[in-house]
């Protein structure tokens, strides 16, 4: 398992962030990390294809919302909350109580 590229807190965007918080899908990911320390990407996708929700991880990593490691043959995923207010101070909490979880 090759290891993913996360980019350095420098190269965090505005755009990006909210580009890969726009999707309904990718919101979701990112309040259920904000619930856990982390989760496997099964635990995560909703029971969504894989290929699609692969998409939808790699834009959250690119954007820095999102770390995902190998631990074994699995991909564990946790929010880079710390690294995200350093950048962009309440950003993720003021985007986060907006969000309504379905019902």
């Amino acid at each position: 398992m090759r290891p993913f590229k996360h980019p350095p807190v420098s190269d965090f965007s505005l755009e990006r962030v909210l580009y890969a918080l726009s999707d309904p899908v990718r919101l979701e990911v990112v309040q259920r990390l904000s619930e856990v320390d982390e989760a496997s990407c099964g635990e995560l996708d909703g029971g969504r294809p894989k290929s699609s929700m692969s998409h939808h991880f790699r834009v959250l990593r690119d954007a820095g919302l999102v770390c995902t490691k190998g631990v074994g043959t699995t991909h564990m995923n946790s929010l880079r909350r710390a690294e995200l207010d350093q950048r962009f101070p309440g950003l993720l909490t003021a985007i986060l109580a907006q969000h309504t979880p379905s019902a």
